[in-house]
């Protein structure tokens, strides 16, 4: 490792101080809207059709989303980007670099998503993406870009900020920034790379809204239908 041991967990013992706060926060946040029902309705709308999640659900959705064709497609076509930049350029070119780029942009995938999982559950969220019960391309995507931060919670799936999902492109980035890449990376560089996690989940649910969902989706008769949210029980299904 390139940082101290003691850095890492300071950093691992701030991330869980701040967490707890912002849980609390929410709470306090959606009693107060009760003062109002037009504030209540704004602040915790409820969906008549959400059907919480169950264990195994959460499971097969974990391992869709970390080790299934998406991840490696994306992981693929990444590497594929990095070898054209030659980025990072110490790992140069050729057959074996592009397998650091695969491997690490893979890695990265995979620790983001075990860490939304992970911290979802501890809170107890529901991180799954649902598509929009609203019909309309911009209600759809404005739905699809709130949800990249967002989560659901209790058993009438009403939606609250989600640390989990802010906080996971981050450690993904930084995981790979002090484990595998070269030594002149650092903070600035684990801070730029998990902006662009942040905005490639923010695609991937923008992808899922449009393309990968529903019975009628462009590529469910690919049989690549995302499993991603088991509920499609709004208008565009």
């Amino acid at each position: 490792m390139k940082i101290p041991e003691k850095m890492i967990a300071l950093s691992i013992l701030v991330a869980l101080g701040i967490l707890p706060q912002a849980a609390g926060a929410q709470t306090r946040d959606f009693a107060a809207t009760t003062t109002a029902e037009t504030s209540t309705v704004a602040s915790r709308q409820t969906y008549p059709n959400y059907v919480r999640p169950t264990t195994k659900t959460m499971a097969e959705n974990y391992a869709f989303d970390t080790f299934g064709p998406y991840p490696i497609v994306g992981a693929a076509a990444a590497a594929g980007i990095n070898q054209w930049t030659n980025s990072p350029p110490e790992w140069k070119q050729g057959a074996e670099a592009y397998g650091k780029r695969f491997g690490s942009n893979f890695g990265i995938a995979a620790v983001s998503t075990t860490t939304r999982f992970a911290l979802s559950a501890a809170f107890k969220e529901d991180s799954l993406y649902y598509r929009c019960e609203c019909s309309g391309v911009l209600p759809r995507l404005s739905h699809a870009v709130i949800s990249t931060v967002t989560a659901r919670r209790g058993q009438d799936g009403h939606r609250v900020f989600s640390v989990a999902a802010l906080v996971s492109p981050y450690v993904g980035t930084t995981t790979a920034i002090y484990g595998w890449y070269p030594d002149r990376f650092g903070a600035k560089d684990a801070f730029r790379m998990g902006n662009y996690n942040l905005l490639i989940g923010a695609g991937g649910n923008v992808a899922i809204e449009f393309i990968f969902s529903g019975r009628h989706s462009l590529l469910s008769r690919m049989h690549l239908n995302s499993r991603h949210g088991a509920q499609d029980s709004g208008p565009n299904n």
